[in-house]
């Protein structure tokens, strides 16, 4: 039986566990997948709380899987798959599986690694690089213009400000003081995150913002929309709809298909894009990966590889 680390109820971590699972059979339009590697996301520890993805509805049964996105080999196709064979490569959003040995996927979310990048690459594409994405390009900026990226540290911060450089945009990155040399390495002006960093923000934009991408929410949030000239765009991916709206915003709206998947692989395959997975772990000790991501402090990406 494949293997797969899941919550068996909600509460810390010591509801966690690594356990035996029946393996999954692909639908009709569904393939299943031998997983390679699965990145770790902060929605993950919120899951194993008792969140609820919006939309979501129902009863969560358990032994309850965590992971959103994943990367491995097709094993078998379900009814009606065209296009896809057992021996592709891919990568997508898992319909069933996630931290698991074997997944399903979706054909809708669904897209073939390029052969230059890595499963390990590749697993981190389908939440935090495709909102990175999202988010850049509801902004609609054109080239020269300045964004704001607030959390520019994160997975989903360093794939927006190099997304950013790509489209011709000049980024500054709030981040920690300890993300400074990350956030510069990747071709932002960093501006330490922690009070007062508003006004060492106009210093670092004396052009002004012309858009603001905010991966922190709250607080920081409220003060990022303070930094907007009257025409410049605010889009969040860290706070409700309703506290992005007051403020003049809009919460990103991700657009979860083949198209953005198959662009950021492109990206990544261009050079464009460094995922910067920073950390690995087997999936015997996902435990300490989801630690790393819910201390709150990784830098860029956190993945679980799964041995062949």
């Amino acid at each position: 039986m494949p293997k797969a680390y899941v919550f068996t109820r909600y509460g810390g971590p010591e509801a966690e566990a690594l356990v035996d699972v029946d393996r999954p059979r692909p639908g009709p339009g569904q393939v299943l997948i031998a997983v390679r590697a699965a990145g770790v996301n902060p929605v993950d520890f919120k899951l194993r709380t008792g969140y609820r993805r919006p939309g979501e509805s129902g009863e969560r049964e358990f032994p309850a899987y965590f992971g959103s996105e994943v990367a491995g080999v097709v094993e078998e196709t379900g009814p009606g798959v065209d296009g896809f064979a057992a021996g592709d490569e891919v990568f997508g959003r898992p319909v069933v599986g996630g931290w698991s040995q074997c997944a399903l996927l979706s054909v809708d979310l669904i897209a073939r690694k390029p052969a230059g990048v890595t499963f390990t690459d590749a697993a981190t594409l389908p939440v935090a690089a495709s909102t990175a994405y999202a988010g850049v390009r509801q902004l609609g900026l054109a080239p020269g213009a300045t964004v704001l990226v607030t959390g520019a540290g994160g997975g989903v911060g360093v794939a927006a400000v190099q997304i950013a450089r790509a489209l011709g945009l000049r980024t500054v990155g709030v981040a920690s003081d300890g993300k400074k040399d990350l956030v510069e390495s990747l071709g932002a002006v960093h501006v330490s995150s922690g009070p007062g960093w508003t006004e060492r923000a106009r210093i670092a934009a004396p052009d002004g913002i012309d858009g603001i991408y905010d991966l922190v929410g709250g607080d920081v949030l409220a003060e990022a929309a303070t930094l907007r000239a009257a025409s410049a765009g605010l889009v969040t991916a860290a706070a409700p709809p309703d506290d992005a709206a007051r403020l003049g915003g809009s919460r990103v709206a991700r657009v979860r298909d083949n198209a953005v998947l198959e662009a950021v692989a492109e990206l990544v395959a261009n050079g464009d894009l460094d995922p910067l997975v920073t950390r690995t772990f087997p999936l015997e000790r996902a435990g300490e990966a989801l630690r790393v991501v819910e201390a709150g402090h990784a830098r860029g990406k956190t993945v679980i590889e799964v041995a062949a």
